[in-house]
């Protein structure tokens, strides 16, 4: 026995080494070899596909056409499916291509399934049935976006559990319910999009996290404006919604913000005049009860440029116009109460073209000087219609809705007395 030991012992040291590599080298079983991605994943993308299917489109392409489960490898040709080191790590449900109508299905629960999943993407199409509160335990996702699906029911509370959670965008569904109030305190939340909804209640009154932008327009929220929020907004939507009171100075701090919609509400009181002395390139307040007077040019004014749009239109806004507000290149101040003469700051700029879109129609205003010889550019649009006033020009362009009369009946004129 000794000696065998021994003889086994004494084989050269190249060739033990070469032995061994051979054994680390054997070939993997097939099964082995296709497993490039991990089993609770691939049993995840099964129940997805399962759960989902393309609706048939003369001349679209299929997106589930690559997702051939005897496949190799997953990670690499699957449509919409990226990995790391085997495990799912973005999906991406449909093709995003114009001439597709989209998936139909509903969203399964196993989606909470592939646990290293950063970013769930749904492109738009007719998924049905609610969002799976277990996506609550999916803690890496960055981006949820389902956006212009058919998505029914209430947001899951679970979603405010997502502490990594950069952008939330569930527009253009049928989602119903009061908005999560754990989804304005998830502290990396930047974007926030629930537009198009038939959410309603009032809105969360905490809003702490850093959010940048916030579109929760086209749903049916009540009650007053947040007591406050994020210093950090720059583009903020609560328009077409049934929210109610003032305004008050809930902007005055919101030095960044560039987009600001609050049209078609039920917001009453004086129109801030802090809204006046920012650098906002879209104030849009049309359609509310507010009040008041747009403010006199203070040291600085505001500073408006090219795509810039202003819309004051169908409030009782009343005093004397300002030239505060000349430059915007949209500017509807139809609907009100303004009195006097326009100033002439408005007619320079649309004289000259800086000012494309110019409604003043239906106001109590009194006159708007033009230079003898001036011609009106053909790329504005100026409607000086319903007024006390007979405009020689604005006329043109008016809309429908301007009606077809020249100037207001003098009796509605003469409770005016102009300087």
């Amino acid at each position: 026995m000794a000696a065998k030991q021994h003889a086994h012992s004494s084989l050269p040291l190249p060739l033990l080494l070469l032995l061994l590599l051979l054994l680390n080298l054997t070939p993997p079983s097939h099964q082995q070899q296709n497993q490039k991605i991990s089993t609770v994943d691939l049993h995840a993308l099964t129940a997805i596909k399962n759960s989902l299917t393309d609706v048939p489109f003369r001349g679209a392409t299929a997106f589930f056409s690559t997702w051939d489960f005897a496949a190799p490898d997953p990670c690499s040709t699957f449509s919409g499916v990226t990995c790391t080191s085997g495990r799912v790590t973005t999906l991406t449900l449909g093709t995003g291509l114009s001439d597709s109508p989209g998936l139909a299905g509903s969203l399964p629960p196993s989606l909470a399934d592939l646990t290293e999943l950063t970013q769930l993407i749904l492109f738009p199409g007719i998924v049905t049935g609610p969002i799976p509160f277990q996506l609550g335990r999916l803690a890496n996702l960055r981006v949820i976006s389902l956006t212009n699906n058919r998505l029914t029911g209430p947001i899951p509370q679970t979603i405010s559990l997502l502490s990594n959670l950069h952008t939330l965008d569930l527009s253009y569904n049928r989602l119903t319910g009061s908005i999560p109030s754990g989804l304005t305190r998830l502290p990396a939340l930047k974007v926030l999009i629930l537009a198009s909804n038939s959410l309603s209640g009032e809105l969360p009154h905490d809003v702490l996290s850093q959010l940048l932008h916030l579109d929760l327009k086209r749903n049916k929220l009540t009650g007053p404006l947040p007591p406050s929020l994020p210093t950090t907004l720059r583009y903020l939507s609560f328009s077409e919604n049934e929210m109610s009171g003032p305004i008050g100075s809930l902007f005055d701090s919101l030095a960044d913000v560039v987009h600001l919609d609050l049209g078609m509400n039920r917001l009453s009181g004086p129109l801030p005049q802090t809204l006046f002395r920012t650098t906002l390139q879209s104030l849009l307040l049309q359609r509310n009860n507010l009040s008041g007077w747009v403010p006199p040019v203070e040291s600085q004014p505001p500073s408006y440029g090219e795509g810039s749009i202003v819309d004051l239109s169908h409030n009782s806004i009343t005093g004397e116009l300002s030239p505060i507000l000349a430059g915007v290149e949209s500017l509807f101040l139809n609907n009100n109460r303004l009195i006097g003469n326009v100033p002439r700051e408005y007619v320079k700029s649309v004289y000259v073209g800086t000012t494309r879109t110019l409604y003043l129609q239906h106001n109590y205003l009194s006159g708007f000087h033009v230079e003898p010889g001036s011609m009106l550019p053909d790329t504005v649009s100026l409607c000086l219609s319903y007024n006390c006033m007979v405009p020689q020009v604005g006329m043109e362009a008016c809309p429908a809705s301007a009606g077809t009369e020249l100037s207001r009946p003098a009796s509605q004129c003469s409770v005016f007395t102009y300087g």
